[in-house]
């Protein structure tokens, strides 16, 4: 007759506080250091661990049951398979299901393994959101050992290295080494994802963490895109005659690479081309203009986010991702404000008086998260429309509606 044996627990969690938590590992083994996030999106669990811009982080879902439609080649958002920084870890509640999605090609368990993300699951992530919200985000520990054997003393003395992301330049460790073309448009239902098929303009995408799916909304409105190093000098990206500037998302303290990403991005701006800019895009265009950012309480992560646009007065809901923000107090005159969260008041969007500039903090091409805010790249195209001298669309186009 069979005895009864307790599961052991094969991870453990130390925060930087002193606080210790055991669970059971999930994915890779080994050790990950990282600022601890909480994320709110109840799906595209994949998409949110390949985004570059959670680089040098662990990430808390607060949805409980994380993995339970698997894995597929399709979401990964990650452009750069390269990077030396990737998502240090994740923390769940629930243990990893057997996938239930008919797209799911892979387990999630196996892809965190094949993607060397260590995770820990079995712990009260509502309890550990609790702690960020009213604490801050903090920086943690996760050990994952087959064993259940761990050196705390040696974990903790690891914690104490890691300087966390203030003042930390992570988007030198995620962008690419050369220029590249991409013409991959968006996903359509049992379509899969489309081909450019006529060039009508041309891109130049400022690679500092960029997502896949920022560059498939531009492609799908009728963008060659070339991408860039993050240090591409001004004069070599005009070269390249575009007919507009993307600058992207990506990770760690804006204030940190704004010695080698402002004087290019002033440039630019000279230049009068047309030129849009997205989460750590948006703060660094500010931190060019004169601004000023801030590293927040706890940031804004998740799908769910209100957000409303000043020009139109339209709400929309979005997707974020950013633990820094513009500093609105700090936006110097011909600087206006366009977007606001109607979380927190928080600034969310800027926009020049006198040129075709504009930036926004949070997430328009989602993946995952709302379409809500893809008339952004429609009201790209539309500056370098008026730039040539064509005529304007109308805001209201969906990217990515079946034709």
């Amino acid at each position: 007759m069979s005895t009864w044996q307790e599961r052991k627990k094969t991870a453990i969690l130390i925060l930087e506080n002193g606080i210790k938590l055991k669970g059971y590992g999930v994915g890779a083994y080994g050790v990950a250091v990282g600022e601890i996030c909480f994320n709110t999106a109840m799906s595209g669990y994949q998409e949110i661990l390949t985004d570059p811009s959670y680089a040098g982080q662990i990430i808390c879902f607060t949805f409980p049951h994380i993995g339970n439609v698997g894995t597929n080649e399709e979401d990964n958002e990650a452009s750069n398979e390269n990077a030396k920084e990737t998502v240090r870890g994740c923390i769940l509640k629930t243990d990893i299901s057997e996938p239930a999605n008919y797209r799911a090609t892979n387990n999630f368990n196996n892809w965190l393994k094949k993607k060397n993300i260590i995770g820990i699951s079995g712990i009260d992530t509502r309890a550990l959101t609790s702690l960020i919200r009213e604490n801050g985000m903090i920086n943690g520990v996760i050990a994952h050992e087959k064993n259940s054997e761990f050196d705390e003393t040696a974990l903790k003395s690891k914690l104490d290295e890691f300087s966390g992301l203030v003042g930390l330049d992570l988007a030198k460790e995620v962008t690419i080494d050369k220029n590249y073309s991409f013409n991959e448009t968006v996903w359509q239902w049992n379509k899969g994802f489309g081909k450019l098929e006529r060039e009508d303009f041309h891109i130049v995408a400022i690679d500092y963490g960029i997502k896949k799916n920022i560059l498939r909304c531009l492609a799908f409105k009728g963008a060659k895109v070339t991408i860039v190093p993050a240090k591409t000098p001004a004069n070599e990206i005009l070269k390249l005659n575009p007919d507009g500037i993307f600058l992207s998302n990506g990770p760690g303290d804006p204030a940190a690479m704004a010695e080698y990403a402002v004087p290019i991005i002033k440039e630019l701006i000279a230049s009068n081309l047309p030129l849009f800019g997205i989460c750590l895009g948006h703060q660094l265009l500010a931190l060019a203009l004169g601004a000023k950012t801030i590293k927040m309480h706890q940031g804004h992560h998740g799908a769910n986010h209100p957000v409303q646009d000043l020009t139109t007065t339209k709400v929309e809901i979005t997707s974020m991702n950013h633990g820094f923000a513009v500093d609105r107090d700090s936006l110097p005159e011909g600087v206006i404000e366009t977007h606001i969260s109607l979380f927190d008041g928080s600034n969310c969007g800027i926009a020049l008086k006198d040129r075709p500039v504009f930036s926004v903090q949070y997430h328009p091409e989602a993946s995952p998260g709302p379409h809500d805010s893809h008339y952004l790249f429609t009201r790209f195209i539309n500056l370098i429309r008026k730039n040539k001298g064509l005529n304007l669309e109308p805001e209201v186009e969906l990217i990515g509606a079946a034709e």
